[in-house]
């Protein structure tokens, strides 16, 4: 029984697999693999000294002073990254034992909020309806980001992998469109689909592609209402975007085919853009352009990492292209499934 506790200390998967790492940046490995650079500089110095020193006392000392150094190079590293890899373990716990805390009161403030607002318990004054509609948006704002926070949590601590069924894209993305279209006509935005003939099946995590598109179709919708273009004279209203002082409606357009040996997925928009320095952080965690910021368009800045992350991880790719104050057009790929 004494054995074990050792056995599990010294078994590198076990520790990479405690830390939610690959092997290449796992403590334990690197220092395995520091202690076998060591062993080999050992020994070519201790061959490199034996030919050009006389002395052997002199050939073992230089021996011993270069393992030393190198020991000690190795802990040091060793530990930086084992300190590094501690705080996100900890820090991917902290936001999953949070998230699943915060979401029981949230839950029972939607409730009570609602039954406020429905008036059965009593008449509510129209002031009084405005602050409780203030208190469910912000409520619900506070409910996306605590979703955000625990699926990007099972993503860096379980790896699991996708649970796959064959499934239509064509289908799945007109459902979404459909559940879409109320809060799209809200922010006067039209959204239009070309999809190829016969398009062939898909092999992969549906629920998982389907909170990619639902993210993709938010931004896109949210990104065309909040700001105002100037062209020329007048400013024209939230909601319209303007090119050479034309003024037209939102629009998204979504275009699915076949390419290769990948099914491809694009949606269009004519809204803010994204600024050409911004674009190279996109992806990453919490980010969110500078435009969006002024534009005080919702949103937390992890939809485009939890869609990186969940595209890689069903074998398919992403990216964009953007021009701000014209539009973005995000596009990903999945691998058909080879019969």
């Amino acid at each position: 029984m004494e054995l074990k506790p050792i056995y599990k200390e010294l078994n590198i998967f076990s520790q990479c697999k405690r830390y939610g790492l690959p092997l290449w940046q796992c403590p334990q490995f690197l220092f395995v693999v520091m202690g076998i650079f060591t062993i080999a500089t050992i020994f070519t110095s201790y061959a490199l000294g034996a030919r050009y020193i006389s002395d052997p006392q002199i050939v073992i000392l230089l021996v011993f002073l270069i393992t030393a150094v190198l020991f000690i190079i190795s802990f040091i590293i060793t530990q930086s990254f084992e300190r590094l890899a501690e705080a996100s373990r900890m820090k991917s716990e902290f936001i999953n034992i949070i998230s699943h805390q915060l979401r029981s009161p949230l839950t029972n403030l939607r409730w009570a909020v609602d039954l406020l607002i429905s008036g059965d318990l009593g008449n509510i004054e129209e002031k009084q309806l405005e602050f409780f509609k203030i208190l469910k948006e912000n409520g619900s704002r506070m409910e996306e980001l605590i979703s955000d926070l625990l699926i990007i949590s099972r993503m860096e601590t379980e790896k699991t992998a996708p649970q796959k069924t064959e499934f239509s894209l064509e289908d799945l993305v007109n459902e979404l469109i459909s559940k879409a279209r109320a809060f799209a006509m809200s922010y006067n935005v039209e959204i239009k689909v070309e999809t190829a003939r016969n398009l062939p099946m898909l092999f992969g995590d549906v629920s998982q592609i389907e909170l990619v598109i639902e993210n993709l179709l938010d931004n896109a919708i949210k990104y065309i209402h909040p700001h105002t273009y100037s062209v020329g004279v007048g400013v024209h209203p939230v909601g319209d975007i303007v090119s050479n002082g034309v003024k037209r409606d939102g629009e998204i357009k979504i275009s699915i085919f076949k390419k290769d040996k990948n099914i491809y997925f694009e949606i269009k928009d004519n809204g803010l853009g994204i600024p050409k320095e911004d674009q190279k952080y996109i992806f990453q965690k919490f980010f969110r352009s500078e435009n969006a910021r002024r534009a005080q368009t919702q949103g937390s800045g992890l939809g485009l990492f939890i869609c990186k992350s969940t595209i890689e991880n069903n074998g398919g790719k992403i990216g964009f292209k953007s021009k701000e104050n014209k539009g973005s057009t995000f596009w990903f790929t999945l691998p058909l499934r080879n019969y």
